[in-house]
């Protein structure tokens, strides 16, 4: 696995509702209306980051985001459950946002690795990152720390007058030391 060495000018938060939802808010909903990262159509409203934190705080689930010497948010990075079926409980799909200015700098790479870390000492089994196939920055990132393409369902999204393939990459970790049912 591939790591970048820490920034100076960068440093790795846990995420509040408080301090953070605008900004996470604004870096979602840019990736909303100018890309294929999310297959939504339109900008989520302020009201939608108290649900979204909700479902973070009641499962545990992190949120990790890079932040400038000002506490300017960079990005952000968290997981959630992948599938609703407990025997899917070792298994979580995660997100990697970065703000459009910041991308191309190192952050995913930096927010990834610390979910990778985060998922290890929660005995998380597989991280799974669903990509739109066409996002060759998000496959790269992925492909550079270990995921390996799992599958591709072609022509599941519609959005900007196009099919679009949805893509998994999943990372399969050493852990749960000792897993269980139920």
């Amino acid at each position: 696995m591939t790591s970048t060495p820490p920034r100076d000018d960068v440093r790795l938060i846990d995420c509040s509702e408080a301090e953070h939802a605008d900004a996470i808010l604004a870096i979602l909903n840019e990736a909303i209306v100018n890309s294929t990262a999310l297959y939504d159509y339109k900008p989520r409203p302020p009201a939608a980051m108290v649900a979204w934190f909700a479902a973070k705080r009641a499962h545990g689930f992190p949120v990790v985001g890079a932040v400038d010497a000002a506490g300017q948010l960079l990005g952000f990075a968290s997981w959630g459950t992948f599938r609703a079926f407990p025997a899917y409980k070792y298994t979580v799909e995660h997100s990697v946002y970065v703000h459009t200015a910041q991308r191309g700098r190192g952050l995913g790479v930096l927010l990834l690795n610390e979910l990778i870390r985060r998922a290890r000492a929660a005995q998380v089994h597989v991280l799974v990152g669903c990509i739109d196939a066409t996002n060759s920055a998000s496959v790269g990132l992925h492909q550079r720390l270990g995921f390996t393409h799992s599958g591709t369902l072609p022509q599941v999204g519609f959005k900007f007058g196009r099919w679009l393939d949805a893509a998994f990459y999943q990372l399969t970790l050493d852990t749960p030391s000792q897993p269980q049912d139920g």
